[in-house]
């Protein structure tokens, strides 16, 4: 069985989560979120695109319903003993399942909290959940009852995080050595995403960003390869991923000679990372992060060429990304403290020249500060 954390971590996890749920007055979690099932028990799949719940009870008892696939998978990745299959077949709600497994676990008229907020429950799973525990129990949402908890990284989880933040340095590396004028976009991306496989990492929760051109303000993956023009910009967006944690860069790279707008933008994005980075610290807020972020580039007038969030939390995610919570914005209130892992980005995109520039890089917050993952410099790189 391929746990990756000691049977004493994953005990004091469960115990956490206990405690949580007293706090709140529940009796029980329904999980929904792949993280939180990872998390507590080490179950690894994406079979949560069919309905599936772990049941956490506030006595520390697990219970998982899924589907026949995932029976083996749970199983080989996970310490969950009570696992429960219900069967495909035209019609059925496997909600009904649910219902009597939580009746099995003692769970008749229980105040439940819900993972309301997770990709493995859709709108169409929530009806059906809705209709078969209408009356059984008393729901309420806690969506970020194990986030919370997953906010603080264990030394074994930062040791990951650290491997990870390797892979994705060396992912850079790779890719780089591909980017030139006349290269293939799915040359670079190759490249970058074998470094990470043969470094024993994962996929990373979505896909690596890439876009050249036009495509270079773009934040968002699309299908579509382009070969590199003698003048031209390409922006990466990547991370390494090590046992599901994450670290993640960002990176606009020149093709041929760099704009003036390049070198500008660049300057003022290393600006704001800095100031970003040495807000990171115990004792401040996302909000006070995001608002060192602001100010740098307003003060530049970029206003209206910044992004109004410049990261967020990284750890353990699965697809459809490896965005974790909580984001840097404007007034978030949550606090900062040590053993917390970060991804900064330093996003400028000028629509009006067609000009793009990014910079991004992962932190360990430590205990007077920050610790930057990376090893790679903050120069502009040009091809």
């Amino acid at each position: 069985m391929p746990l990756h954390f000691a049977a004493e971590e994953m005990a004091d996890r469960r115990d956490r989560a206990c405690a949580a749920l007293r706090r709140q007055g529940l009796d029980a979690l329904l999980m929904f979120r792949q993280e939180s099932m990872y998390y507590l028990t080490g179950y690894d799949t994406f079979g949560y695109v069919f309905f599936q719940c772990l049941v956490l009870t506030v006595d520390g008892r697990t219970a998982l319903l899924t589907r026949a696939p995932d029976l083996r998978q749970a199983q080989h990745t996970s310490d969950i003993a009570d696992i429960r299959i219900w069967e495909d077949r035209e019609g059925v709600n496997p909600a009904d399942s649910l219902c009597e497994m939580m009746a099995d676990l003692g769970l008749d008229g229980a105040r439940v909290g819900v993972e309301l907020d997770a990709y493995g429950l859709t709108g169409h799973n929530l009806r059906r959940l809705d209709r078969a525990l209408e009356g059984f129990c008393a729901m309420s949402d806690a969506s970020l009852l194990v986030s919370r908890l997953r906010l603080v990284k264990s030394a074994a989880e930062i040791g990951y995080v650290r491997r990870a933040a390797e892979l994705g340095d060396d992912a850079w590396d790779a890719g780089i050595a591909e980017t030139r004028a006349g290269a293939f976009e799915g040359d670079i991306l190759a490249a970058m995403q074998g470094a990470v496989f043969r470094g024993g990492g994962d996929y990373s929760g979505n896909e690596f960003i890439i876009g050249s051109g036009e495509g270079a303000l773009l934040c968002r993956y699309f299908t579509g390869r382009r070969t590199l023009d003698a003048d031209d910009q390409l922006t990466l967006e990547w991370a390494g991923a090590y046992r599901r944690y994450h670290a993640a860069l960002m990176r606009t790279v020149p093709i041929g000679s760099p704009r003036t707008a390049h070198t500008d933008m660049h300057a003022r994005a290393v600006d704001a990372l800095l100031a970003c980075e040495a807000a990171l610290k115990p004792g401040s807020t996302m909000g006070d992060v995001f608002a060192a972020h602001a100010r740098v580039f307003d003060d530049a007038g970029l206003t209206a060429h910044r992004m109004n969030a410049c990261g967020y939390c990284l750890g353990t995610t699965f697809a459809p990304n490896w965005m974790d919570w909580p984001m840097f914005h404007a007034d978030n209130p949550v606090e900062i403290a040590p053993g917390m892992v970060f991804f900064l980005h330093m996003i400028l995109m000028d629509s009006d020249s067609g000009t793009a520039m990014t910079l991004g890089r992962t932190s360990l917050v430590t205990a007077d500060g920050s610790e930057v993952l990376s090893r790679l410099p903050l120069d502009l790189v040009t091809r």
